[in-house]
């Protein structure tokens, strides 16, 4: 069985139950701390193709940071912004097979597990 990954916030609520409904699957998810090692553009955008959404709908917007930005924002400052301050990336996200979606609620994962 091939494994997910995870781009997870342990400080999240959502993100650990996200984490723990995974393992409960029986998976032993690959763990990326995303604060700690930020994805670059590059990475936001092939996420944004994975997830089968815009950079919009990628970004947590009562953050601070991300106050500034709509949708009016071209899509390469979005891809920028989040890399370079990942705390206004949406979380988690779990990666599986080609597949993403975001953890929010946690029971969002199952639909790219099987």
């Amino acid at each position: 069985m091939s494994n997910p990954v995870i781009w997870h916030n342990p400080r999240c609520s959502k993100s650990r139950e996200t984490l723990k409904l995974l393992e409960d699957k029986g998976y032993t998810p690959e763990v990326r701390l995303y604060l700690q090692n930020p994805p670059d553009a590059e990475e936001l955008e092939r996420a944004a193709a994975e997830l089968g959404v815009g950079p919009l709908a990628m970004i947590r917007r009562k953050e601070e940071p991300a106050k500034a930005l709509s949708e009016h924002t071209p899509q390469d400052m979005l891809f920028a912004a989040m890399a370079a301050d990942p705390i206004i990336i949406e979380r988690p996200i779990v990666f599986f097979n080609g597949k993403a979606a975001i953890g929010r609620p946690p029971e969002n994962v199952l639909s790219i597990l099987d």
